[in-house]
């Protein structure tokens, strides 16, 4: 074959290659948290993450302890290892992403006060992370764009925004929800919206980005047989950064009972896995919904409670949902033990292939190029949310957290090389 041949298949492919570079990139390699805690926008203040770590922590006290409860869950095998990295999260960073509420858990109020409330929210939010109480990821849900709630929602944005802007550079972590999708058309509006405050604002393009909440039918099949939920990635021009499932909404959505609305139904596992296959490598993120049974109350039903939170966040885990919704402080302490755990018993043999993989440790394994990727992202996955500490990846893997994670995401490892 000569070069004539090689730049007609060039050619030929040309949009092929486009296509793949922008609607396609992979993962950029930043941090996705393990969870979502959503609170009314107005009990939000400075101190709340530290108030929900003790609520946390207290809640784990009253039942005899993290190992307790570990072992109430079905982890007791790991309760030694599990309870001082459980603790230690609900003292330094309790909550990884916190969502502050204008819409389902806001509800309807006079304009007046949730104008108020919106710049009340802007202002304490850039109080915390001036004084370095945020969690690394915070941001705001407003109410939807359907026609009865949208001026709201986005009038609210707006002051949320504006406030915001006027105290300082936007937060890194500022998250964006877009509640209730139901057509690609409203995931184009909220992205002229984003340019809008962008230009308005002085914020440098693209600078605004959101997640889309999947809570209707019509995101997973539309009246003409397409599949929205996978056309509006390809709309936002690079904005939405993830798609959330909401559990309640779509379940009443499709008239299942009420008391078999969960994440678990099989209609939640259909849209579920709908909305994996349209991420798959377009570098959107995946979360899970919520429960809304809580682990308050009596002694056997705040058991009963933690055990169902702990087996569902493990199973959205196994399941390629690394995210999920929390909706109140109790929920916490089970949330990271069933991440430390799944992450914890699988460490061990990731780290075992991964030290082959790199430096031909044991002849008796021959993992692909795929395959370590895959091994590298789940320990660096475990590493970000303090599942496993650093030491124990350089001990084990024989590789530094710079080194996974490039391995990991080789197209970041790629853009470093270019810009150094």
């Amino acid at each position: 074959m000569g070069e004539d041949d090689f730049a007609d298949i060039d050619a030929r492919l040309a949009d092929t290659d486009a296509l793949l570079a922008t609607s396609y990139p992979g993962d950029d390699g930043s941090r996705q948290p393990v969870h979502t805690l959503y609170v009314p926008a107005d009990r939000f203040d400075p101190e709340l993450p530290a108030r929900f770590g003790a609520e946390a922590a207290a809640a784990v006290a009253a039942f005899g302890g993290t190992a307790a409860l570990a072992d109430a869950v079905g982890l007791g095998h790991l309760a030694e290892e599990l309870a001082p990295l459980v603790d230690a999260k609900l003292r330094s960073e309790p909550i990884e992403d916190l969502r502050l509420d204008f819409e389902d858990g806001y509800g309807a109020r006079p304009d007046a006060e949730e104008d108020a409330d919106a710049v009340l929210a802007a202002e304490r939010v850039a109080a915390a992370v001036a004084a370095g109480t945020a969690p690394p990821f915070i941001g705001i849900r407003f109410k939807c764009f359907e026609a009865p709630t949208r001026r709201r929602g986005i009038r609210t944005l707006d002051r949320f925004l504006t406030t915001l802007a006027a105290a300082g550079p936007l937060p890194d972590g500022l998250v964006l929800t877009l509640p209730k999708v139901t057509t690609v058309a409203q995931v184009e509006a909220m992205v002229v919206l984003c340019e809008r405050f962008e230009e308005r604002l002085g914020l440098a393009p693209g600078r605004l980005r959101f997640e889309v909440q999947m809570e209707t039918p019509q995101l997973i099949i539309a009246a003409d047989g397409s599949v929205p939920v996978a056309t509006l990635l390809h709309r936002a021009k690079g904005r939405v950064t993830a798609l959330h499932y909401g559990t309640y909404d779509y379940s009443a959505s499709l008239q299942i009972a009420a008391a078999h609305q969960s994440m678990e139904h099989p209609a939640a596992d259909y849209a579920k896995q709908v909305m994996q296959v349209a991420v798959a490598e377009t570098g959107a993120r995946l979360s899970d919904g919520s429960t809304n049974v809580i682990p308050v109350g009596d002694a056997d039903h705040v058991r009963a409670a933690w055990q169902l939170h702990a087996r569902l966040v493990r199973r959205s885990l196994e399941r390629g949902y690394y995210q999920g919704w929390d909706l109140h402080a109790a929920q916490l302490p089970t949330r990271y033990l069933a991440t430390y755990a799944f992450y914890r018993e699988g460490f061990a043999a990731a780290a075992r292939r991964l030290d082959n993989y790199l430096h031909g440790s044991d002849a008796t394994i021959m993992d692909e190029p795929a395959t370590a990727r895959a091994l590298a992202r789940f320990v660096v996955r475990g590493l970000e949310c303090g599942a496993v500490t650093e030491a124990e990846v350089r001990d084990a893997a024989a590789a530094t957290p710079a080194e996974l994670t490039k391995l990991a995401h080789p197209k970041l490892a790629v853009s470093e090389e270019e810009t150094s």
